[in-house]
């Protein structure tokens, strides 16, 4: 793969055109974020947050995310941010077929052998179908088509339903035309939040022959619908062996040592079955081979792994050195695995 650094007129062009859209005042907040905690002086943030954006593909929010205030340039060069990701993903994930990971009723028939659970289709004439499938299932999960970062998900109780055909017309006026069974997960991860399927990111690329997976991340919920930080979720890097690599966190500067309502300690968490895990992406990032460079969400059951989504546009999960005193990150193993 040739380079993914933007040559000179690639990062002026880059440059205008990040200027032309940037938020001053959500630049500034950034800056003062990262100067409280970290001690550094504001104005200095400031350039350096645009000069890393302009001239080393460091996004705003992965300049504070992965505390790049307090890193050397060398320990920064190590992380993997998200304008070289969506680079990899514009390169690596054909236009022809990202709509079947863009829309989550067609990921459903192109991936259904891997989701191990019921699911439906709303459409005009089915407010029977609707009706029978949630009474049968006592509580669902609805899905716009077309969602991301966990926004179009709903979870309903039959119990709590009186007017099926009201019911069945708001789905198809809201736009939540996809009904699924709720997943059972794993006793490990019902320990931790037990309100909340809990999903595991792996984001993998497949070279055509092997896939490698380039990052895991554990994410928690807190009883809602979602674990996306949206819904006041957060995340824990693992390791290769499926261990959490320190403390949880999110985007908005929330540290947790211990899951706020069941007071687990998130350090202390194993993914269980991690070699099953690993198997099960090796088996779903063939499935559409023309689409490398994904973001795979899973759910680990009692049964073993069961797929939730894949996202094309993969974003990036990746170490805070402040939450866990790790100062490297995952690029070197991108590297490896893709060649840029």
């Amino acid at each position: 793969m040739p380079s993914q650094r933007l040559g000179l007129s690639d990062r002026l062009r880059y440059l205008v055109a990040r200027a032309r859209r940037i938020d001053v005042g959500s630049v500034l907040e950034r800056a003062k974020e990262a100067s409280e905690q970290h001690g550094k002086w504001t104005p200095r943030i400031v350039i350096d947050m645009l000069w890393s954006a302009g001239f080393n593909n460091v996004g705003f929010q992965d300049y504070i995310d992965y505390d790049f205030a307090i890193l050397t340039r060398s320990e920064r060069a190590t992380y993997m941010t998200h304008p070289v990701s969506n680079q990899l993903s514009q390169k690596y994930d054909h236009p022809d077929y990202r709509y079947m990971f863009q829309d989550k009723v067609e990921f459903n028939r192109v991936f259904s052998d891997f989701l191990l659970r019921d699911w439906m289709v709303v459409t005009d004439g089915n407010a029977d179908e609707v009706q029978a499938f949630v009474t049968a299932q006592k509580t669902v999960v609805t899905k716009e088509p077309v969602g991301q970062a966990g926004t179009g998900v709903h979870r309903y109780h039959a119990a709590e339903i009186a007017d099926w055909a009201e019911f069945h017309r708001g789905l198809l006026e809201r736009g939540e035309l996809l009904i699924e069974e709720v997943i059972r997960q794993h006793e490990d991860l019902a320990a931790v939040c037990p309100g909340t399927v809990n999903t595991t990111r792996v984001t993998a690329f497949f070279d055509g022959r092997e896939t490698h997976i380039l990052a895991m991340a554990q994410k928690f919920g807190r009883g809602a619908v979602s674990d996306q930080m949206t819904f006041g979720g957060f995340y824990t890097m693992l390791g290769e062996n499926g261990h959490s690599m320190g403390p949880g966190y999110d985007s908005h500067a929330h540290v947790h040592v211990k899951h706020p309502d069941s007071d687990f300690v998130i350090a202390d968490f194993q993914l269980p079955m991690i070699d099953e895990v690993k198997a099960f992406v090796d088996q779903v990032a063939r499935v559409v081979p023309q689409v490398q460079y994904v973001g795979w969400d899973i759910v680990v059951t009692p049964d073993g792994p069961v797929l939730v989504e894949g996202n094309w546009g993969a974003g990036v999960y990746e170490n805070k050195p402040s939450v866990t005193g790790i100062r490297t990150g995952n690029k070197g193993r991108y590297r490896a695995a893709i060649g840029f």
